[in-house]
């Protein structure tokens, strides 16, 4: 990678988010660079993605759905994006998934075989069976191969965004409105930053799960876009809003693997170690409970009973050919000892999505001029207080076709978006250290213990003090750390990790109204 490069739009990731932009961008003949940390485009959320896509059916009301997704974000939704998201659903999911990547979604008696999630009041959600987010992105990779427009880079960190005035060695550009012209990107082998010049930027790096102890997101998923633009100014809503996915299997060896709400919308109940199932003690919809309601009565059924887990019993109640519909879970589980068609599934609650991120409107337009956000690293308003199943997909699909649109409507606008020669290369620090893996590692533990235990599934205002307090102080000696150390994927993957960790924090101490995902409980005395 040489010392700079220049492009029409920077793509920041490459989910179904980045994908969708990307494809709308170069088929309409603009020069799209994609950038990604990931060795390949399967690290994305997107890959990990089970459950389906939820869009509106033929026949039924728009009404219904959007009311289905403002009552699972506790009424805390910004309207107009939520109908921008239900109204665009089949739209789109037709036009760019159907017709052009051509995702095989499930099929039955010539219909598509819609599933039903927690949430959600009837069946609007579109699957092949429980891959369907591999199977996007594998459809969405091959067809981005095909785009003379497109140049993908995987194993390339965005480092910073570039922007004026903060970058720029011209003292006159103070008296401009601060805008965004690219990014500092590292290409991982060389350890080289080089500049990227574009003149649009779109943010879609996913979320910030892997913040958590016990998450279900690949571990890139810690938040750098969120405190990349943090770092350069721009408006965040919603951070405290992280949704916890009430099941995850539980085992030593399997990572948090995901268990999808499909299971439970195909008939599984919870149960505790005693074999009682407890669920219509804590809501009137049992299992099929919004998300934060079933990972907050799971964690009370742990405390109370000293368990470290619960049971999902899918065996009892299925009215499916199981290792059909969830041939994943089926198959991973096996490796695990566990016959899910005979046997309970153990599972716990995991940090599974961010409801809040880079706050942007209707077309993914940041708060600074020239950066989008677009995806899970985006506060849209749609998802409000705690995201409905399956509404992640569509809210990315949408926003990165939206952004697109703008774009192409407004990127021969802008007649000065940058000058190469004001702008300087990367500075390395001199000497550089070493870094050394085993602080990086011991400072990510850390931060991952501390959301876990002071800001995660139920909160207190003297956890998150003392999460507070903690975090600014690893912050101050990481940013030392950082500014000495050789530039590389560790170093920039902690940094953004504090940084971030503590704009969750600091947002949860400033909201008192427990709602939807963020939950206090009152201090014991």
């Amino acid at each position: 990678m040489k010392d700079y490069l220049e492009t029409d739009v920077l793509i920041i990731g490459g989910g179904i988010a980045g994908s969708a932009a990307a494809l709308r961008l170069a088929e309409q003949g603009i020069e799209v660079l994609l950038v990604s940390k990931g060795k390949d485009y399967t690290r994305t959320n997107t890959y990990c993605a089970q459950g389906g896509i939820a869009a509106l059916p033929e026949g039924e009301k728009a009404g219904l759905f959007a009311g289905d997704i403002i009552k699972a974000g506790d009424e805390f939704n910004y309207r107009p994006a939520v109908d921008q998201a239900v109204g665009e659903s089949r739209r789109l999911v037709r036009e760019i998934l159907i017709d052009k990547i051509q995702v095989p979604f499930s099929m039955k008696g010539g219909e598509y075989d819609l599933a039903k999630e927690g949430g959600h009041s009837t069946r609007r959600v579109l699957n092949v069976r429980d891959m369907t987010g591999r199977v996007i992105q594998d459809r969405f990779n091959e067809y981005l191969q095909k785009l003379p427009k497109l140049k993908m880079l995987f194993q390339h960190t965005a480092v910073d965004l570039l922007s004026y005035p903060h970058h720029s060695t011209n003292p006159l550009r103070t008296y401009q409105e601060p805008r965004i012209i690219g990014a500092y990107v590292l290409d991982q082998k060389s350890k080289k930053v080089a500049r990227v010049f574009a003149r649009k930027v779109v943010l879609a790096s996913g979320g910030l799960c892997s913040l958590f102890l016990h998450s279900t997101n690949p571990e890139e998923a810690i938040g750098n876009g969120i405190a990349m633009a943090h770092r350069a100014g721009a408006r965040l809503a919603n951070l405290e809003y992280i949704q916890f996915h009430p099941t995850s299997l539980y085992h030593r060896e399997a990572d948090s693997f995901l268990i999808s709400e499909a299971v439970r919308g195909e008939g599984a109940r919870l149960q505790n170690l005693k074999g009682e199932y407890f669920m219509e003690k804590y809501s009137p919809l049992k299992d099929l409970a919004p998300r934060d309601e079933v990972s907050r009565a799971i964690y009370e059924e742990m405390i109370k009973n000293g368990n470290d887990y619960v049971l999902l019993d899918l065996a009892s109640f299925a009215r499916i050919n199981i290792r059909e519909r969830f041939p994943t879970i089926f198959q991973t589980c096996l490796r695990y000892g566990i016959n899910i068609e005979e046997k309970p599934i153990p599972v716990v609650p995991a940090a599974h999505y961010s409801c809040g991120g880079v706050l942007c409107d209707l077309n993914g337009r940041s708060s600074i001029r020239n950066l989008y956000a677009v995806g899970e690293v985006s506060a849209t308003g749609v998802h409000g207080a705690n995201r409905l199943a399956s509404v992640s997909l569509l809210e990315a699909l949408v926003w990165g076709v939206k952004a697109a649109e703008d774009i192409l409507a407004t990127i021969a606008d802008d007649k000065d978006p940058y000058v190469i020669a004001e702008v300087p290369a990367w500075k390395y620090p001199f000497p550089q250290e070493k870094l050394d893996p085993a602080l990086v590692w011991q400072d990510l533990v850390t931060i991952k213990t501390l959301m876990w235990n002071y800001n995660g599934i139920i909160r207190t205002v003297k956890r998150m003090e003392r999460a507070k307090a903690d975090l600014e102080y690893l912050k101050h000696r990481i940013e030392k750390f950082y500014q000495q150390s050789e530039i590389g994927n560790r170093i920039i993957t902690l940094r953004d990790s504090v940084q971030a960790a503590l704009l969750i924090v600091e947002a949860a101490l400033r909201n008192r109204v427990s709602r939807g995902a963020h939950f206090i409980k009152p201090d014991e005395s």
